[in-house]
């Protein structure tokens, strides 16, 4: 195995396609995943985290599609799964090129 932080860099920041797309964000991280992880160190581990992390980010969306019609609860919601899946790919992006251990917040472990 080789070790390529462009290729994990890539990988995080590829789940921004969300924003332009609407689902990129889960597929394309998918298929580098199922792809490389047995080619670059340390692919699998983060595979497993942005999957696992966008799988998280789409229930939570769904779940608040009917709180919308309580009070609203669902739109403050959507704005802030909105604002994670912004950030927190960013954020993990930087840290896998510096070379610190990446954290994926709310994630459940759906892919072990």
């Amino acid at each position: 195995m080789k070790e390529d932080k462009q290729i994990l860099v890539l990988t995080h920041l590829s789940q921004l396609l969300n924003f332009v797309t609407g689902f990129g964000g889960l597929i394309v991280p998918l298929v580098i995943w199922v792809s490389k992880k047995d080619e670059i160190y340390q692919m699998d581990e983060h595979g497993k985290a942005i999957i696992n992390f966008q799988i998280s980010m789409l229930i939570y969306a769904i779940v608040c599609i009917p709180l919308i019609l309580f009070l609203g609860l669902g739109i403050l919601g959507l704005i802030v799964i909105g604002f994670m899946n912004l950030i927190f790919p960013i954020i993990n992006a930087m840290k896998v090129n510096n070379g610190e251990a990446i954290n994926y917040p709310l994630s459940f472990q759906f892919v072990k």
